[in-house]
């Protein structure tokens, strides 16, 4: 009991806590007492009563891609008859759709296309931005960032310069799956790996670029590689220049199995309950001492647990989520509009807070 006291009281106090002392509490700590302690840490990162959501379009620039993540159902190979690029007439219509609901924010994702080079990248950012002038591009990853290098024999920083002239306003977090080589090898092994993606994050932070962070866990992954993950995202938190945003926010979901590889050839499938997904947000917000935000991820736990998470650390609700397909595709089939998502948040005691993907508050189009 001492000794979990003595954890408690750090974590209390913002004391960054080992990778040791977490996994023990993580293993060992009732659910109860780390979701008591979670709350009254994201008080004192939020004071106010209100929890963020956003609008805003994921849109695929193409289904192809040659990493062979392992638990990924919707990418496929070039010579595939469904391959597709997504088209300016289709990026056009989308967008439109997304103001009319009155988002402006376009998450921007695809595959490590063999052929489409950071020049493309370039002039398709360019033209929506000319286009769309007062568009937010939430755009790419560590991943397509490390590919498009790679191609073009450039390093992450003249890779990100390029893009953001052409109009990238803000990097995601995806393709972090757990920050583990040994865990990336076994179900995402083309992808880049655990350093190389803190590396082109550190990068983006050195040029003030804001970014997100993510985790997919529940697959084949240890409780320990869990809280290693969280460890290495708060170090490299830690080593950003004074003024830059960073790592805006963490965002926890668990693996969606359905008709995975990595289900259908090596039986690995998601045991995560409720609980396990709280206790997951809970020892988040107590390890993560210097990112402000924690995000529940609604589109695969449901709405119930996602509410709960707000009592736990959580701050914020994420986004309707218009036009999602990776995750969709392995099961998850929760869905919000609008009006349901600020009902959810009220539900649970708080008030709804439309915000940017800076996280500040904002106000929708219409």
């Amino acid at each position: 009991m001492s000794e979990r006291k003595e954890l408690y009281r750090k974590a209390w106090h913002h004391e960054p806590l080992t990778k040791n002392e977490g996994l023990w509490l993580y293993e060992n700590a009732p659910l109860n007492e780390l979701i008591f302690l979670a709350n009254e840490i994201r008080k004192s990162f939020r004071p106010v009563n209100t929890v963020g959501w956003i609008i805003d379009r994921n849109v695929n620039i193409t289904n192809v891609c040659i990493s062979r993540c392992r638990f990924c159902n919707f990418h496929c190979v070039p010579a595939s008859t469904a391959a597709y690029i997504t088209t300016m007439e289709e990026y056009r219509q989308k967008i439109k759709e997304l103001f009319a609901a009155g988002g402006n924010q376009v998450l921007l994702q695809g595959g490590l296309h063999p052929q489409l080079g950071v020049e493309y990248y370039a002039e398709l950012f360019s033209n929506l931005k000319d286009e769309f002038p007062t568009m937010k591009l939430h755009a790419l990853g560590p991943p397509e960032i490390f590919h498009l290098s790679r191609m073009a024999k450039k390093s992450y920083r003249e890779v990100l310069e390029i893009l953001v002239k052409a109009g990238l306003d803000s990097l995601p977090g995806a393709g972090a799956e757990i920050l583990s080589n040994r865990v990336r090898k076994i179900v995402s092994p083309g992808k880049c790996n655990a350093d190389e993606w803190l590396d082109v994050m550190r990068t983006a932070h050195q040029m003030m670029l804001p970014t997100s962070a993510t985790m997919m866990f529940g697959h084949v992954e240890t409780p320990e590689e869990r809280i290693e993950h969280l460890v290495r995202i708060r170090e490299v938190q830690a080593e950003k220049p004074a003024g830059s945003p960073g790592f805006i926010t963490f965002v926890p979901w668990p693996f969606q199995d359905e008709n995975t590889r990595l289900k259908e050839q090596s039986g690995v499938s998601n045991h995560i309950t409720p609980s396990d997904y709280i206790r997951l947000i809970a020892i988040s917000r107590i390890m993560l001492t210097n990112i402000p935000n924690i995000q529940a991820s609604w589109l695969t736990v449901g709405k119930q647990t996602a509410q709960i998470c707000l009592h736990a650390g959580a701050n914020d609700f994420g986004s309707i989520m218009i036009e999602e397909n990776v995750v969709s595709s392995a099961g998850a089939n929760y869905n919000m509009n609008r009006e349901q998502i600020q009902q959810a948040i009220r539900e649970a005691g708080f008030e709804p807070q439309y915000r940017n993907q800076r996280y500040e508050p904002d106000t929708p189009l219409n």
